[in-house]
């Protein structure tokens, strides 16, 4: 009886595994490019839905609101605070899925979108959840209970939302 050599992956599969470790490794390396880049977005929203003024300063990672109010803030997005770090284990779990199960690599790259889009979305919300309770009740409680409490229960809800999407979605079975 002859062993099976296992087969090797389909190119497409391959190429998925190392466009997902790269962005793994840019996330980790641009992490300042992307905590901006979630500030710029952010600032974008609170421009919408914000009569006070709103100012960016990019260079910091900083978004400045209630501007002209008796509440204006600076939030600035830290490292521990990004959505990164709930992308970046995304994209590994992805890498290794796609590594050992190449014929669902399409299931995995469209799971990772959904999920990632899901994890910034939620950021975002908590994001203004902190504004929010900021402008409702004031500088210190309001920010006590939207970073500490608040802001935390939305990103472990929000994140675990978005792993049991992402897990449902790569693992689930087409229809026949």
């Amino acid at each position: 009886m002859a062993l099976a050599l296992p087969r090797r992956p389909a190119p497409h599969a391959r190429l998925a595994v190392v466009v997902l470790g790269a962005l793994a490794a840019a996330l980790v390396i641009g992490n300042r490019f992307y905590r901006t880049a979630e500030m710029v977005l952010a600032s974008g929203i609170l421009r919408l839905v914000s009569d006070d003024g709103v100012h960016l300063a990019a260079h910091r990672q900083t978004v400045y609101f209630g501007l002209g109010s008796d509440t204006a803030f600076g939030l600035r997005m830290s490292p521990e605070c990004t959505s990164a770090f709930l992308v970046l284990p995304l994209l590994v779990v992805g890498a290794v899925m796609i590594a050992l199960r190449p014929a669902i690599t399409r299931r995995v790259v469209v799971a990772l979108a959904v999920a990632a889009a899901a994890v910034i979305a939620v950021n975002q919300l908590r994001v203004l959840t902190l504004v929010g309770l900021i402008e409702w009740l004031g500088t210190d409680r309001g920010y006590h209970w939207g970073h500490t409490l608040l802001g935390s229960m939305v990103s472990v809800i929000g994140g675990a939302a978005a792993l049991v999407l992402f897990v449902w979605l790569s693992t689930r079975r087409a229809r026949s």
